[in-house]
């Protein structure tokens, strides 16, 4: 284990400050999201259904905002579209709380989505430009601290929530705020072509590639995009099939809790068995992204056939986080190292994909419980994931390196 000393001589200084305000800011956000169903539901007096459909207007929006996050990189500049989508959200945050008009509250909600996901792939994209040598690392430490300012963040939302609700997206917004204070302090003295590179950027100038021809290059993001969606699209039975289950067989709420108190700690404790299993396939990122989907594959499948028992949901809660550790730093990592300076817009096209998968699954997930509970739930978690070995799988072909190339790289 790494001390404290190393870690922080280990990195830039202002790559260290980067990562604190990032962790504060999934601290903030985890004051909100959370309990959007719960506010809709208690607080504006609507139905679940109701609040089903805000969290899918919201997806929706966000598809939308990582497409066009991605697309207008190079044209604001990274400065203004990341300070300006943030300063935004932040204030549409601290505005819901005076909002009692329902279509108001949804047109909030619906630009809430849209906000947030325009600035998540051009974040992206500034870790990868930024730190161009050590972005495999910093994309996995930014997970990593994003889960524990998301952890932190949850418990202390629960306390505030019972106490106002209007604190809650306050701190949300608070949060929001000062990490577009951060990025427009941060990059004060930064051009946006100190940033990408004056190379990349006087090729981005005389280049006539629009956005049609960058989707052409399919073999660079789409099997690994719907590979990841299904992916995340499976990932959504914990919600609208373990858990109605878990209730349902007489079981507290708090076996289902623990199931992500568990998540949380091998995220952290499991570290040292995700760098072995990318010491073992040669830090090939599109192995990776294969042994992720293997991982959500096998998970679902041991929770398909044993779910009668608890420790079934425990061994799979524990084999898809691992799946997890491996595709959600990947994934931007990949992007960042194959496509240069047109990686905003490929991380958007991507996010954008993969925010599908998640649109998607709750409604099918939720319907297959509907018709018959718990099995036909977790089969079809289970073939879906297998689904997604075989894009990943085509994705690996299209991007096979050599024994030496790889070496060459470490």
């Amino acid at each position: 284990m790494i001390s404290p000393s190393a870690f922080l001589n280990r990195y830039p200084r202002e790559a260290i400050f980067f990562l604190i305000a990032s962790f504060i800011n999934s601290s903030g956000s985890a004051f909100m999201w959370p309990l959007t169903t719960l506010y809709v539901h208690t607080i504006l007096q609507r139905s679940m259904t109701e609040a089903g459909f805000v969290l899918m207007i919201q997806s929706l929006a966000g598809i939308f905002g990582q497409f066009i996050g991605g697309s207008l990189f190079h044209r604001l500049g990274a400065k203004r579209l990341i300070v300006g989508a943030l300063i935004i959200q932040g204030l549409i945050q601290f505005s819901i709380p005076f909002v009692q008009s329902w279509p108001v509250y949804l047109i909030l909600m619906m630009g809430l989505g849209f906000t947030f996901n325009l600035s998540f792939p051009a974040i992206q994209a500034f870790i990868g430009f930024r730190w161009k040598e050590q972005r495999r690392e910093l994309f996995n430490i930014v997970y990593v601290g994003n889960n524990l300012g998301m952890a932190i963040g949850t418990a202390l939302a629960g306390v505030i929530a019972t106490l106002s609700f209007q604190l809650t997206f306050w701190f949300n917004s608070t949060s929001t705020l000062l990490f577009a204070l951060f990025f427009f302090l941060f990059m004060k003295n930064i051009s946006h072509q100190e940033l990408v590179g004056e190379q990349q950027e006087e090729k981005q100038k005389h280049r006539e590639k629009n956005n049609f021809t960058l989707l052409l290059r399919y073999q660079l993001y789409l099997f690994m995009a719907l590979g990841a969606a299904l992916i995340f699209f499976s990932n959504t039975v914990w919600n609208t099939g373990v858990a109605p289950y878990i209730t349902e067989q007489g079981m507290p709420l708090s076996s289902y809790s623990w199931l992500w108190t568990i998540n949380g700690i091998i995220i952290f404790a499991g570290q040292p068995i995700t760098s072995w299993i990318k010491r073992l396939v040669n830090q090939s990122l599109s192995a990776q992204l294969v042994v992720s989907a293997i991982a959500y594959a096998v998970g679902f499948g041991c929770m398909l056939a044993y779910h009668g028992s608890y420790y079934a949901f425990v061994v799979g809660m524990v084999i898809t986080t691992f799946g997890e550790m491996l595709i959600s730093p990947t994934i931007p990592t990949f992007i960042s190292e194959k496509t240069g300076e047109n990686a905003p817009f490929y991380l958007g096209v991507v996010g954008a994909i993969t925010t599908g998968g998640r649109l998607l699954g709750p409604l099918a997930m939720g319907f297959m419980y509907d018709q018959g509970g718990i099995n036909p739930t977790l089969f079809l978690a289970t073939l879906v994931s297998a689904g997604s070995v075989l894009l990943c799988l085509l994705h690996a072909y299209f991007h096979r390196e050599n024994r030496t190339e790889i070496e060459a790289k470490y």
